[in-house]
């Protein structure tokens, strides 16, 4: 018998969600077969058997949470697959308490199919435990709503459906004459329980909000020279790069970087009493997913060329969106880059990522008008740009200070490309 703990995640997280088993009770595995997807706040994590045989019990359902070394299923080495010997002796017990269905096995097998199928068709998803539950009590499991939003019936579902009638029979409310009296029907909603990496992301970004004086300043950017640039080079460069698209976030990170080392507390983060000032430029890069944002780290962003820098930004959002993002993806990243342009932002005012001093906000490139002198107006394409910042660390003059160097390097793509 082997038993399949939790494993060691990472220094700061010590408990997970499951969010599937990708094997069942009675399934063969293989040894380092992954057996259930646990999701963390950060990324979510295959789990393997460390040994071959056949699942013989799960000691947790989908959505437990679960920490760091907790048993969650065993394995047992000369298993057999298929039904365990606890489901066959329940089963028996049954047939023994209900001698009128099993006379009749077509009218059982019928009875089963209505227990496991909704009226219109659609197969009802339960725990095993559930399901007994509910013959036990006698109730219909298409009756029972799940808690779950993926409409997984589990046991204290079934429980709670049977306090639901002891619920109707309470006091009377004021409101209910009220409702009646207004004519209007309720309104619909769905009601989800947030993921675990939802929770955390709002958890975490309402710490930055309460403990942080953050504020944001702001700027514009003719993008100008820069889109004259990348137009005049951009096939040069992909060729020249195997394929790899010239795009703006590796100017940005550039000028970023150069801004950093010009304002140094910009590149710093407060511990406790002490003020670390840090060495080092690894970016945070802000991508999109289904379940919220990440940021992955773009590692020595200061060493990098801009090839390299686009190629790591492709490769970490596709890892992002196939949820193959591993902690130290995430981890480690020394100031952050956000880019709202790319949903149509015109302006925002972002938030410090975790225990960063400040993050730089790019939007949407739209043209405007713009004074060139004083006798002439042209069409320019223009982008806000705006530094949220940990007042405690950055002061006013040091955050315009370091905008207004993004500024002039990336109307200057030339010097940029010096620097970088």
């Amino acid at each position: 018998m082997a038993e399949v703990k939790v494993p060691e995640l990472a220094e700061s997280i010590t408990e997970g969600t499951i969010a599937s088993w990708l094997k069942q009770k009675g399934d063969q595995v293989e040894k380092g077969e992954n057996i259930l997807e646990l999701e963390t706040d950060k990324v979510n994590v295959e789990v393997i058997s460390e040994e071959a045989g056949v699942i013989t019990e799960l000691k947790a359902e989908e959505g437990d949470t679960v920490e760091v070394g907790q048993v969650i299923a065993i394995v047992e080495e000369n298993g057999e697959a298929g039904s365990s010997s606890e489901e066959s002796e329940e089963s028996t017990k049954e047939d023994k308490s209900e001698p009128e269905q099993s006379s009749d096995s077509s009218e059982q097998k019928e009875e089963q199919k209505k227990q496991e199928e909704q009226p219109n068709g659609e197969r009802i998803v339960a725990t095993p435990s559930a399901r007994r539950m509910a013959r036990e009590k006698g109730i219909d499991i298409n009756d029972i709503n799940a808690s779950d939003p993926r409409g997984l019936v589990r046991s204290q579902d079934v429980e709670g459906h049977g306090k639901q009638p002891e619920k109707s029979e309470a006091p009377k409310k004021q409101e209910q004459p009220k409702k009646q009296d207004s004519g209007k029907p309720d309104k619909p909603v769905i009601r989800e329980k947030m993921s675990r990496r939802r929770q955390t992301i709002a958890k975490r970004l309402l710490e930055v909000s309460q403990n942080t004086a953050m504020l944001t300043t702001f700027n514009e950017v003719d993008m100008t020279n820069l889109m004259e640039l990348r137009k005049r080079k951009k096939e040069q460069f992909q060729e020249r790069h195997d394929g790899t698209r010239l795009g703006f976030m590796s100017f940005f990170t550039k000028a970023s970087v150069a801004a950093l080392r010009k304002y140094p507390a910009v590149n710093a983060e407060i511990d406790g009493e002490d003020l670390v000032l840090k060495q080092f430029y690894d970016i945070g890069v802000a991508v999109s997913t289904d379940e919220g944002l990440v940021v992955p780290v773009v590692r020595d962003c200061d060493r990098k060329t801009f090839a390299d820098i686009e190629n790591d930004i492709v490769d970490m959002a596709k890892k992002a969106q196939n949820k193959k993002l591993g902690l130290d993806d995430m981890t480690g990243g020394s100031f952050t880059i956000t880019n709202g342009g790319v949903f149509g932002s015109l302006m925002s005012t972002p938030i410090i990522n975790g225990t960063q001093a400040a993050i730089l906000g790019m939007h949407t490139i739209q043209k405007r008008p713009v004074a060139v002198d004083d006798e002439t107006m042209e069409i320019r394409p223009m982008m806000y740009i705006a530094l949220s910042y940990d007042h405690r660390v950055i002061d006013g003059k040091e955050a315009v200070g370091f905008l207004k160097t993004i500024k002039d390097l990336v109307e200057n793509p030339e010097d940029l490309l010096l620097e970088g």
